[in-house]
């Protein structure tokens, strides 16, 4: 019986594994590039802020002048209720991301750039912490103030602002005291959204309701004045936490009820 004889299984072709480990190669280039170009368009994240200051890579804000800031429109505590308070959480959740990688990326895509005006009666002041957006600087928390119309005093309106300063002035923050007037315009610092809420506070009726919190920050630095005679100097943060928690101030004043527009 004549023996049978299995024929040993065709052998790859040589170019099979030059191939196979171009294939690889490519893929890996890919990923790596599309991660690195995550890692630097997204520096909102806490982690690839983390990575960007380890490489030494983490972008610089620009120091503006008055007549280069980005052009965008003003909007006084009117225009924020409109523009933002029907906002619900998925949205705010998306926003929020991109008005922080915008302030970070010193606007390079200014479609969300917005600059806040108006008068913000002062609540509360505190130092900004080591665990906060940045330090050194303060925070003063302050609720719009609005006339109805040309007859009527201002009253309180459905909006407050955190204003964060960034300066090395320590002892500057307690020259605002609660009750005093802030009074916001685009020319003085170029104050923009940083960050928008929804915070608890009083109406009328003393129930409580969501209000619109939204956080500014000045992007033009140099001398801020304070009533007569009084000035510090904003500066540029240098170093950032972007996984800082939003708002700094968690409610309002329970003792500031809020006339509905």
């Amino acid at each position: 019986m004549p023996r049978v004889v299995e024929e040993p299984p065709p052998s790859r072709p040589a170019y099979f594994w030059w191939l196979l480990a171009n294939v690889v190669a490519a893929c890996f280039a890919v990923v790596s590039w599309v991660v690195c170009l995550h890692i630097f368009q997204h520096p909102e994240s806490p982690r690839n802020y983390e990575i960007l200051r380890k490489l030494k890579r983490l972008p610089e804000l620009k120091q503006y002048k008055d007549l280069d800031a980005p052009t965008a429109n003003s909007y006084t505590p009117k225009d924020l209720y409109k523009k933002f308070n029907g906002f619900d959480d998925t949205l705010l959740a998306r926003l929020n991301p991109a008005l922080l990688r915008n302030y970070l990326t010193n606007f390079q895509k200014p479609l969300l750039l917005s600059y806040v005006e108006g008068s913000y009666r002062v609540e509360t002041v505190r130092p900004l912490k080591e665990n906060d957006f940045f330090s050194p600087g303060f925070v003063v928390r302050g609720r719009a103030m609005v006339k109805p119309d040309e007859f009527t005093p201002t009253a309180p309106y459905p909006v407050i602002i955190e204003y964060l300063f960034p300066t090395a002035d320590r002892a500057a923050f307690s020259w605002f005291k609660p009750d005093d007037m802030l009074t916001v315009t685009k020319a003085q610092n170029c104050a923009v959204v940083l960050h928008v809420s929804k915070v608890d506070a009083q109406d009328e009726q003393g129930k409580m309701e969501k209000i619109l919190c939204v956080t500014v920050v000045p992007i033009v630095y140099g001398n801020y004045q304070v009533g007569e005679g009084r000035s510090f100097s904003l500066d540029a943060p240098g170093y950032f936490k972007p996984g800082a928690t939003f708002p700094l101030f968690k409610a309002t004043a329970a003792d500031a009820p809020v006339k509905k527009p």
